[in-house]
């Protein structure tokens, strides 16, 4: 399970062996989302209010480089690490 990226307090992770839809996983603590890459909804689980705020405002910044990250893991390549929110 790559990490793809870390910003205030939130972890990125794709999984090499993912279902669909394309999504990736965000943790914050012990709080855990899959966010769907097409448009940023949750799919499973919740974040704090705060977190889920920072990881869509990420998200929009990022969403082509997190559909290459879901290709390079659904091909057992290691994803791009992808900046962080500034």
């Amino acid at each position: 399970m790559p990490r793809l990226s870390y910003f205030y307090g939130v972890a990125i992770y794709v999984y090499w062996d993912d279902h669909n839809p394309p999504h990736y996983h965000a943790t914050y603590g012990e709080h855990e989302a899959w966010i769907v890459i097409a448009d940023g909804s949750v799919m499973q689980g919740s974040l704090p209010r705060r977190a889920l705020s920072l990881v869509r405002t990420w998200h929009r910044l990022r969403q082509g480089e997190l559909e290459a990250a879901w290709v390079k893991a659904r091909v057992n390549q290691a994803p791009a690490t992808i900046e962080p929110l500034p």
